[in-house]
């Protein structure tokens, strides 16, 4: 156990445990290594030093300073004689324990994580998504030591690093690896874009891609360039929920869904170009996500036959346990409305380089499967998640906005509200606008006189006047006004939703409030 720049040990004996503490490194130990007799230990620490230690004496054997940062990685030779190491400084020594005699083995392009050794080869991982294979020597070490350039390791940290300064750093014995397993490269930057659906990604190499969630595909390589530039160029004025949490820990973007706050970001499904959608169809971007996610799943369930319900049978994963799961009516979206066979084009995952879901298990351990391997037997999958594959339910979350509305300042149009309404946060200001209109078309002229009407920029057309006149229509009902919509006294752009406007214009905690003026139609 490694408690800072501390070991202790717990060595168990049948008649109860005994505690030892070495101490000896000044930072952070980072890597262990134990011979197979269980007496001696290697140790890196972040102090760049490493450390044998003779765990029967309780006591610091040898001190060995080889390199000029933090060591991060250990390997030993199967006799423990002779010890590689490597580290932030990105380079590879290998050090004989009893002569105190070091070479350096090879140099890398980035830090040094994880050392293994495999015959005659060492094998490499760095901050790099690459492993590479160098030549080692394992079964006879010390053939590296008669190609020259080895040194004596000092025991005193800051000595190395003064060798180094000084310009007398070895030279590496050998140049290129024998061996490189590329990999792809690691992404180490990535920012959630406004519209919750495309994630821009930098990797290791420098390319900036923009990524879409919903199908977990890159729809735009931009290459070399800038990523808070293209940020800055990707940027739109919209206002989604965070449905969706994420991290880029292992060098891949990890998306985390957790019910019900995923549930909680709708889009309109024009704006997806669903062919045939209807003007007003929205769609709920984690139920159809995980659609996508699990169709693979849904086509290989096993079906539960005629006589699955009888003698009791209610077992865990079967369709009668999911059905009688203790939603309220109230709270449960069933569905049935936006509910659509196939899975949209914005939510179909690719089967040539699926993702992979990681949950757990009714164990508690963890499992991962890519989801094109999930053969329908996985009853491990949250019933959360099932259900709103399967059923098309899952909780519904408060999607309304509540706004008043009002005449501009100065405008001589009639107030037409009484209250506060309540409309989805996705509604467009376009919606509202139309919902102006059609109340002054049904409202009173402003002087109860027909022929005032011009005053509020009341527009018609000879066509207009007689198809009104044959609907019996009041006179004042035959004209549509042109109306614009307004809050903090900006006129807001048609297309802008309520969710924006109250992110981007009104910007408070309060209730929004929108103005509407009458103008001059051109």
């Amino acid at each position: 156990m490694i408690q800072g720049h501390c070991l202790s040990l717990v060595v168990l004996k049948r008649t109860g445990s005994k505690n030892m503490k070495l101490r000896g490194h000044t930072d952070n130990i980072r890597a262990l290594l134990i011979d197979s007799t269980g007496r001696y230990c290697l140790s890196g620490s972040s102090d760049s030093m490493i450390r044998l230690w003779d765990l029967g004496q309780q006591r610091c054997v040898h001190s060995y300073a080889v390199h000029t940062d933090s060591v991060w990685a250990l390997a030993s030779t199967p006799s423990f004689g002779h010890v590689y190491s490597g580290g932030r400084d990105q380079s590879v020594y290998l050090t004989d324990l009893s002569t105190r005699e070091s070479v350096l083995l090879c140099t890398n392009e980035h830090p040094i994580l994880q050392l293994s050794l495999q015959d005659d080869t060492i094998w490499v991982a760095t901050t790099d998504s690459s492993v590479y294979g160098w030549p080692a020597e394992g079964q006879t070490p010390q053939k590296v030591f008669q190609k020259g350039g080895s040194f004596l390791a000092g025991n005193l940290s800051f000595s190395r690093a003064r060798a180094s300064l000084e310009g007398s750093a070895p030279v590496p014995v050998y140049k290129e690896p024998s061996f490189t397993i590329p990999g792809v490269p690691a992404i180490v930057q990535h920012e959630i874009m406004n519209n919750r659906r495309h994630v821009l990604t930098k990797d290791t190499v420098g390319s900036v891609k923009l990524w879409e969630i919903t199908r977990g595909a890159v729809i735009e390589d931009f290459g070399k360039v800038s990523f808070d530039d293209k940020k800055k160029e990707l940027f739109e004025m919209v206002s989604i929920p965070a449905w969706f949490t994420m991290d880029a820990r292992l060098g891949c973007l990890s998306v985390h869904l957790d019910t019900p706050q995923c549930f909680s970001a709708e889009i309109y499904a024009v704006d997806l170009n669903v062919t045939g959608a209807q003007e007003d169809l929205k769609i709920n971007l984690a139920h159809e996500t995980l659609r996508g996610l699990l169709v693979h799943w849904s086509k290989r369930r096993p079906k539960p036959g005629p006589h699955s319900l009888s003698n009791g049978d209610s077992s865990i994963g079967k369709d009668v346990s999911l059905k009688n799961l203790p939603h309220p009516r109230s709270d449960v979206d069933d569905g049935s409305e936006n509910h659509a066979n196939n899975v949209l084009p914005s939510f179909e995952f690719s089967t040539v380089s699926p993702p992979s879901i990681i949950t757990e298990s009714s164990s508690g351990g963890p499992w991962r499967k890519r989801i094109t391997d999930l053969d329908g037997t996985e009853d491990d999958l949250p019933w959360w998640c099932v259900d709103c594959a399967e059923n098309g339910r899952f909780p519904k979350e408060n999607t309304k906005c509540g706004f008043y509305l009002h005449p501009a300042e100065g405008s001589p149009a009639p107030n037409i509200t009484q209250g506060k309404l309540s409309a989805p946060r996705i509604l467009r200001v376009l919606k509202v606008a139309n919902y102006v209109v059609e109340k002054l078309v049904l409202e009173k002229p402003l002087d109860g006189s027909p022929d005032s009407t011009f005053a509020m920029g009341l527009t018609s057309g000879t066509s207009a006047l007689d198809s009104s006149s044959r609907l019996g229509l009041k006179p004042w009902q035959k004209l549509k006004p042109s109306v614009e919509i307004l809050c903090n006294n900006q006129v807001l752009s048609p297309e802008m939703s309520l969710a924006t406007v109250r992110t981007y214009i009104w910007k408070k905690p309060e209730d929004l409030i929108l103005n509407y003026r009458v103008v001059q139609s051109r």
